[in-house]
């Protein structure tokens, strides 16, 4: 962010004073516009929708197989234990929302901002103002994506056709969009005068 126009103007003398007290920390009070325009840069959101099923689809197959192989040991264990190691079947399903919400966090959070679907299909997550994803925010992502799949039906994703953002429920509560990376590094960002 930056502070350039926070109004402090005044010496160091008079930063105590009450017309500046805490000033340097404001920035007008001004919230940042968004930082991609689908009118002025629609090659971001062109076929992100489409690409999203299929990145969702590539994520779930990531996250289907460590499952899948957990299940297999525990039926394993559990021959070779004479059933006791059957009793590990209960952790089985916490363990799989576990490695979901980390695989989400630390794949959003890390240098790509995008999970290994995304990657796949050519998309990032950003924030509306531009910044890159982090750990809570992709693991919030999930999590709210799946809670209201769950509560709207999965007719709530038809919200993503009516806005040129192409952003979906979950996306406007966190304040996040998808976009074409590979268009991202193409395209110079938008100049803004002041914040």
């Amino acid at each position: 962010m930056s502070y350039s126009g926070s109004g402090n103007t005044g010496s160091p003398s008079d930063a105590g004073s009450p017309s500046n007290a805490g000033s340097a920390w404001r920035n007008d009070g001004g919230v940042p516009p968004h930082a991609f325009d689908p009118d002025l840069q629609p090659e971001l959101f062109r076929g992100v929708l489409t690409r999203r099923v299929f990145a969702f689809l590539i994520d779930l197959v990531v996250l289907s197989v460590p499952v899948i192989l957990g299940y297999i040991f525990i039926g394993l264990f559990g021959i070779i234990t004479l059933g006791l190691g059957w009793m590990l079947f209960w952790l089985a399903w916490p363990a799989t929302i576990v490695w979901a919400i980390v695989y989400y966090g630390a794949s959003i959070g890390g240098p790509h901002s995008a999970t290994m679907g995304m990657r796949a299909m050519d998309l990032e997550l950003r924030t509306w103002y531009g910044a890159p994803g982090y750990f809570v925010l992709g693991a919030c992502h999930a999590v709210l994506y799946w809670v209201s799949i769950s509560f709207l039906t999965p007719l709530v994703l038809l919200v993503g056709l009516f806005n040129g953002r192409r952003r979906l429920l979950h996306d406007m509560i966190l304040g996040t969009v998808i976009i074409n990376s590979s268009v991202r590094t193409q395209v110079a960002p938008i100049s803004r005068s002041s914040y």
